[in-house]
């Protein structure tokens, strides 16, 4: 009896140390095409998915410019994930574009499977459908872009795929939100960032009737933390449209020092936590009719500080942009 004990009890304490953490079910929503550290998150997301972290339900453009979706068609394949379903923002708006040529480089470059935004799913019929065959409070959307796909996915009405309007169908489906978007500026009160001013009014909605948790990474959090050099660097890597993309942009950037890694801190947080890089406060934002964020008083936003150095936390970063397809 004394022997079945000790075996019983040492199953239970090996078991709750090595039973594997539920990957983090996630929707990437990004408007890829005027920056380059959205292939950066990507190649993170991949990265986490390969080490059994994330899940990647969808990824959708709220970037209505040519090479979106193609651009996410070529990441998936590479990273041998060509079936995940791929969204694009309802009509001509945001239409913003590539004017480094990155996307466009690495579209003529790379295999791809959705070689047109015409072939890919409306944004918010996407959204519903995952959403709706998903376990309750189980979804992580990240949000690296405009929020114009959010604001229409909480304005949608019943469909085939529930019965339940968008905001109803968010607040009982999705977990958080967490998003690189808004700015604190030299004042302590207010700031202009490209996420949220490119579609003013949906920043509006979405910060103040998004129904679940909100997770924020702000301006001043990618913008000290620089990645790429690393990895354009690094000979073992050959044939990498990730590595391409950083390539054709920081030279004609004519950057020696990296890029900016504000997409990707999204993506590290959304999938392994707050902790140990980042602290947070909560605090709540109004969005003016030109994009300022203005604090207002409430809670309802985590927004993130630094814990570690921003040094710390891009070699973090670097080393997961520099993983490789798992063959």
């Amino acid at each position: 009896m004394k022997r079945i004990f000790v075996c019983c009890a040492l199953m239970i304490f090996f078991g709750a140390y090595t039973s594997p953490k539920k990957p983090v079910a996630i929707i990437f929503d990004t408007d890829i095409a005027p920056d380059y550290d959205d292939v950066g998150a990507m190649a993170l997301l991949h990265a986490f998915a390969d080490m059994g972290e994330a899940k990647i339900l969808a990824t959708i453009s709220c970037n209505a410019f040519e090479t979106t979706v193609p651009t996410l068609s070529v990441l998936n394949t590479y990273f041998n994930r060509p079936e995940i379903p791929i969204g694009i923002v309802q009509g001509h708006f945001p239409n913003k574009d590539c004017s480094q040529q990155w996307a466009q480089a690495i579209i003529a470059s790379y295999p791809h499977v959705i070689t047109s935004n015409s072939m890919a799913t409306d944004a918010v019929t996407l959204y519903r459908k995952i959403l709706a065959a998903q376990p309750d409070n189980s979804v992580t959307i990240v949000s690296v872009g405009f929020f114009t796909n959010l604001a229409n996915l909480l304005g949608s009405s019943a469909d085939t795929y529930s019965p339940l309007d968008g905001t109803t169908l968010v607040k009982k489906k999705v977990k958080k939100l967490v998003s690189m978007a808004a700015r604190i500026g030299d004042d302590g009160k207010t700031g202009y960032e490209f996420n949220v001013m490119v579609d003013a009014a949906a920043s509006k909605k979405v910060f103040a009737n998004w129904p679940t948790q909100i997770v924020m990474s702000g301006f001043e959090i990618g913008e000290k933390i620089l990645t790429g050099i690393p990895l354009i660097h690094n000979a073992a890597i050959q044939h990498s449209p990730v590595k391409d993309a950083f390539t054709v942009a920081l030279t004609k950037d004519n950057n020696t020092l990296g890029r900016n890694s504000w997409d990707e801190t999204a993506v590290l947080v959304a999938v392994r936590g707050i902790e140990p890089w980042f602290n947070t406060r909560q605090l709540h934002f109004d969005v003016e009719a030109d994009g300022k964020n203005v604090l207002i008083p409430g809670d309802k936003i985590t927004y993130l500080g630094f814990k570690q150095t921003p040094e710390t936390i891009a070699n973090t970063i670097e080393q997961l942009i520099m993983h490789q397809p798992v063959k």
